[in-house]
């Protein structure tokens, strides 16, 4: 029970009485020392004592001359402050103790009378038990009565196929006996703890743990049990609910038990007349950590007591039914479900599926599809509850076959087929369904006639979906052979069908009647929430295919290849996958909904098509115009013309249809520039202002601005053990730092430059200026001989540049001798990788923390063509002095691999470590 800190509630509760005459503070003195001895949260009143001697002593305790009001206003000061409503204080004159008889005292025969009042067994209807218990005897009670207890109750029980055990008008019993209880419905091993109960008075633990050998025949874990509680449960019974509850074996039905307690006793304050009520003993849950004192035992099916049997019974029906049920459906998995490779793991976990607290119907539904749907990651697979069979209603697919006369297939075609030619010589073509017909040929010569006649010389096709629900799947090859060129044979899709157990291949047919559209022009095919089942399947195809742009609204998501089944005896329905839908590369869709590349409404989706479409236009020459940059300007030129064919090729084969406008088309052309460079440093975005340049000339400071820089830019500390820390988060232009130099050096530099060891924190550091590289290594060589660092190539110049140390610096160099220690995060990038690439190459520096960035030392950016978009090359890439080899692009992986957080303290424990091995003379 959540407890408030306490001597602030002798001090509240003594400020609020009220003023007149003749009360005794030793009486809440008394009051106190009781607490202190027996209430069980002994804890919760450290304190309490010398908070009310000083409200004593200072005149805090005001007078009440009513023994009752002061007894009333008592109980509300210790109950509030202490949080717990069994503390109770009253004025009793004429009290007199009743100690009622100890059970174990009494004679034999009373003992089997008084067990005969309190438990009554019968068997119900379909072999169920009931047992009502009204008393909780105690553990020497039991053993003393074991054998007639065996026969008359537990051998009957655990004849049974399931339990009612009826607590409702269990009002009194022992906690001794709570152990007998449950182990009757446990295994005997392994022994389970299932009670703590801490004692005040005697500030003694008690321990309950179950039996191992009970008299007669356990019950069992396997059996369902439910348990009956009401308002009046209380005690011993709460305790055999509480912990059967928590042990997962019974479910509770009825009413919220009293919240009672384990123990309480009403002790008399000193002389007076007096009376506190205190729970002087508390039970701890080991299961739960809590207990079912003061708060009570909640139900899991809330009902009202009187109610508690009838619907106990309907309860135990729909669990006997569960293990038909979920045979049942294992069995429809097993045999239809188009995944079959899924189907053993599916029947595992409904085999073991945790049930124990389904209490209808829809719970294990829900229960049963949530698990169904986490091991198949399949959302098709589907348990509902619907007590409207009605519900079920399978697609006639009469509707959609055509007839064979000539005249009615004629008839069908015209008025299933709307054809157009809109302005800018765009076709349009709409059809709601799709259409099956035994007579292919006799189909395919009407619409050659119809319907692609009219659209062959078109510059672009709309194919408008927005009001098709659907129809015959295999009408889909014949439209999308239109819409490709003969000259070769596409796979289009692939069907699996589970209940027949066939493998159905589509692929475009290579002689049609009529014209072809083929494969070059534009082809848009328009969708809305009404789109629905193979129209669906179309417009995925579109995009699957590469063969068109989809606009509109995201499609309705009703196309699952499904079957819905009826489980017998219930309102569950199980929808199961019977068909896979294999796309040309080799995906299963499941379903759930085409997102159109352009997201617009439905009714505007014809006016969006003229956008797309000339945005389309030009789309070739931007592709073009980014593959010359890359020749151009990017630093490694045959990696260069590779990328350049890539991106023409991709556009060739149509992967650029669902590019929609200038930002769709930067992010694919990044992701299609980084996947086929590897260089995740190429980037296209769109801008509608021209980007400045990312490198200008760097502006030199003036005298007043030199002192802001450097606190801005520099941080230093000396560490212990005499380790300098220097931070930078940028890597300043060579200019600016001559400017600074005189300041520099004297505020920062000659602060460091006389430790044992040296960390550069880079962590922060997202790169700058390359210029000034050489100038900060050589501060950690010696002056002769000059060191080659680095070589930089840059493409746009086709220039070579050997990077070497400089002769001469202003200060002292820190030399070549000293250890240094850079730091590194996922953040470190572009010239703060270099420098940091340079010392470690050189062998100059250890490197702590994450791998950095991979950025670039220089880019350029370049518009393409006169468009809103920009490519940022990396135009210049650095070799090895050591190697002569191109340096990664990937990044600086460090020597001790860590967390940014830690780097620090990782570099610290690295000197201190070396530093100790110096000392050993290692």
């Amino acid at each position: 029970m959540e407890q408030q800190t306490p001597p602030l509630l002798f001090i509240l509760l003594l400020c609020t009485l009220s003023a007149n005459s003749s009360f005794q503070p030793a009486l809440v003195l008394e009051m106190a020392k009781i607490l202190l001895e027996n209430y069980c949260f002994h804890e919760n009143l450290v304190g309490m004592q010398e908070a009310i001697q000083q409200a004593i002593t200072s005149g805090e305790i005001l007078q009440i001359s009513d023994r009752k009001t002061l007894a009333t206003v008592l109980t509300v000061g210790v109950q509030g402050a202490l949080n717990d409503p069994r503390l109770t204080v009253s004025y009793e004159p004429n009290f007199v103790p009743v100690t009622p008889p100890m059970l174990p005292s009494l004679p034999i025969e009373q003992l089997i009378r008084l067990v005969r009042n309190s438990v009554k067994l019968e068997i119900l209807e379909n072999n169920v038990g009931y047992l009502r218990i009204d008393r909780i005897i105690g553990e020497e009670t039991a053993a003393k009565l074991g054998s007639l207890l065996r026969d008359n109750i537990w051998d009957k029980v655990a004849l049974t196929s399931s339990l009612i055990l009826d607590l409702r008008y269990s009002t009194t019993g022992q906690l001794s006996g709570v152990p007998f209880i449950i182990s009757y419905f446990s295994d005997p091993e392994p022994l389970i703890h299932i009670d703590t109960v801490y004692d005040r008075p005697s500030n003694t633990t008690m321990e309950l743990w179950t039996m191992p050998s009970v008299k007669g025949e356990r019950y069992g874990k396997k059996k369902d049990v439910i348990i009956l509680t009401s308002k009046r449960t209380v005690g011993a019974a709460e305790a055999v609910a509480y912990t059967l509850k928590n042990l997962k074996r019974a479910i509770i039905v009825g009413e919220r038990s009293a919240g009672g307690s384990v123990k309480v006793k009403k002790i008399r304050i000193g002389g007076s007349e007096f009376y506190i009520t205190v729970p002087v003993a508390r039970s701890v849950s080991p299961i739960t950590g809590q207990s079912w004192e003061v708060s009570g035992v909640s139900p899991t099916v809330n009902i009202i007591a009187k109610e508690a049997v009838a619907k106990a019974k309907s309860l135990l029906a729909i669990r006997s039914a569960i293990p038909n049920i979920v045979k049942s459906i294992s069995d429809i998995i097993g045999r239809l479900y188009a995944f079959t490779d899924r189907v053993p793991a599916l029947q595992q976990q409904l085999q073991s599926t945790d049930l124990f607290s389904v209490t209808s119907e829809e719970d294990l539904a829900v229960r049963l599809n949530q698990d169904l749907q986490t091991v198949s990651e399949d959302p098709r697979l589907i348990i509902k509850y619907m007590q409207d069979n009605g519900a079920i209603v399978e697609e006639d697919p009469e509707l959609y076959k055509v007839p064979d006369d000539p005249e009615l297939l004629r008839a069908l075609v015209d008025t299933t087929f709307k054809v157009e030619i809109l302005p800018g010589n765009t076709g349009y073509l709409r059809f709601d369904k799709f259409v099956e017909s035994p007579a292919v040929t006799k189909l395919e010569e009407v619409m050659a006639k119809t319907v692609w006649e009219p659209l062959k010389d078109t510059k672009n096709l709309i194919i408008d979906l927005r009001y098709n629900t659907g129809g015959c799947s295999t009408f889909l090859a014949l439209i999308l052979s239109y819409l490709q060129d003969t000259s070769q044979k596409h796979h289009f899709f692939t069907i699996y069908d589970r209940i027949q157990n066939t493998t159905t291949e589509y692929y475009s047919r290579t002689q049609i009647t009529g014209p072809t559209y083929g494969s070059k022009r534009g082809v848009y095919v328009l969708t809305s929430y009404y789109t629905a089942s193979v129209g669906e399947e179309f417009a995925y195809l579109i995009q699957s295919l590469h063969r068109g742009t989809v606009i509109g609204e995201i499609t309705s998501g009703t196309l699952m290849h499904s079957k819905m089944f009826q489980v017998e005896g219930t309102d569950l329905a199980i929808t199961v996958p019977f068909i896979n839908f294999i796309d040309n590369n080799g995906e299963c869709w499941l379903g759930g909904g085409v997102v159109p590349d352009a997201i617009v409404l439905a009714e505007e989706a014809v006016d969006h098509v003229h956008d797309i479409s000339d945005f389309h236009q030009g789309l070739r020459s931007l592709m073009e115009g980014t593959g010359e940059l890359l020749e151009k300007h990017y630093a490694i030129h045959e990696v260069a013309l590779k990328v350049s064919k890539v991106l023409l090729s991709k556009w060739v084969e149509g992967m650029y249809w669902s590019v929609v406008d200038f930002e769709s088309l930067a992010s694919q052309l990044t992701t299609d520039l980084q996947e086929a460079s590897g260089d995740h440093r190429l980037h296209v975005f769109h801008c509608d202002v021209e980007p400045e340049l990312l490198h200008d000339v760097a502006k030199i400071p003036t005298a007043e601005e030199v002192g802001y820089i450097i606190d801005a830019l520099f941080k230093i500390e000396l560490l212990p053990g005499n380790v300098g820390y220097l931070r930078f988060d940028m890597m300043a232009d060579i200019e600016v730092l001559r400017a600074i130099g005189p300041q520099l050096i004297k505020l920062v530099w000659s602060k460091i430059t006389n430790t044992d060891a040296l960390i550069i924190d880079m962590r922060y550091n997202t790169g700058g200026y390359s210029t000034a590289i050489p100038l900060l290594c050589t501060y950690f060589f010696d002056a002769e001989p000059l060191l080659h660092l680095y070589t930089i190539f840059d493409r746009t110049t086709t220039t070579m540049t050997e990077i070497m140390t400089l002769p001469q610096v202003r200060g002292q160099r820190y030399g070549s001798s000293r250890d240094v220690y850079i730091l590194t995060s996922h953040m470190t990038g572009s010239a703060a990788e270099v420098f940091t690439r340079t010392m470690k190459d050189l062998n100059r520096a250890t490197i702590v923390g994450e791998p950095t960035i991979g950025g670039s030392l220089s880019s350029g950016t370049y518009q393409i063509r006169d468009s809103v978009l920009y490519a940022s090359i990396p135009n210049q890439v650095v070799l090895s002095a050591i190697t002569g080899k191109v340096w990664s692009v990937s990044g600086v992986e460090p020597h001790v691999v860590a967390q940014a957080s830690d780097a620090l303290h990782v570099a610290q424990r690295l000197i201190a470590g070396k530093l100790l091995k110096r000392e050993h003379g290692e």
